[in-house]
């Protein structure tokens, strides 16, 4: 199967167009392969956005309700339109855990966790992870939304102007967003270096 899931991207590392067409049309191979290629991406946002241990259950149901939803609307999709899939898709999926993230409250840093193996290896230095550990803590105390904007800039390495789309934001207030993120996570980790 992976062999089969890695032929269905295009050089973008996007869905191909073929099997994109079929999955709009319903052919449920197709489909299958577009969850595969997104899945992981989609995942990884989630438990970013969502930040704590014990929420893996809630994780899970928001990956699968995203994939539920671009599944309904996926003929209404156009690869010639501003957005590719993937942005689309994590459109959906960043949409899903903002909104998930304002009904619970979700700030508890005594459970927060951005990486979904968060143990460190043995061959990871213990600064390393210590310092990773404080950084995780303190994205995951940031506002929900200045939280967004970092993980879809810092880890996703989304351009402003996708932000802006995903976020159905001004540019500037991506931009205003992602200085005050950055100012609150330099005063948090002050004297972590």
């Amino acid at each position: 199967m992976a062999a089969a899931v890695a032929s269905s991207a295009s050089p973008t590392g996007e869905l191909d167009e073929l099997t994109l067409a079929r999955a709009r049309r319903g052919d449920d191979d197709a489909r299958r392969r577009l969850i595969v290629h997104y899945q992981d991406r989609v995942f990884r946002v989630l438990w970013r956005m969502l930040a704590c241990r014990g929420q893996g259950a809630i994780v899970e149901d928001l990956c699968q309700e995203t994939f539920e939803r671009v599944l309904r609307s996926l003929s209404g999709f156009s690869s010639t339109g501003p957005a590719r899939v993937s942005t689309w898709i994590l459109t959906i999926a960043t949409r899903l855990a903002l909104k998930e993230m304002r009904r619970r409250r979700v700030r508890d840093a005594a459970v927060l966790d951005l990486e979904p193996e968060s143990s460190p290896g043995p061959d990871r230095e213990i600064e390393r992870a210590a310092l990773g550990r404080a950084v995780r803590i303190a994205i995951a105390r940031l506002s929900p939304v200045h939280r967004a904007v970092i993980i879809l800039r810092e880890y996703e390495e989304l351009e402003y102007e996708v932000i802006a789309r995903i976020l159905e934001i001004e540019l500037g207030t991506v931009k205003s967003r992602l200085a005050r993120a950055r100012a609150d996570l330099r005063e948090a980790l002050h004297g972590q270096r």
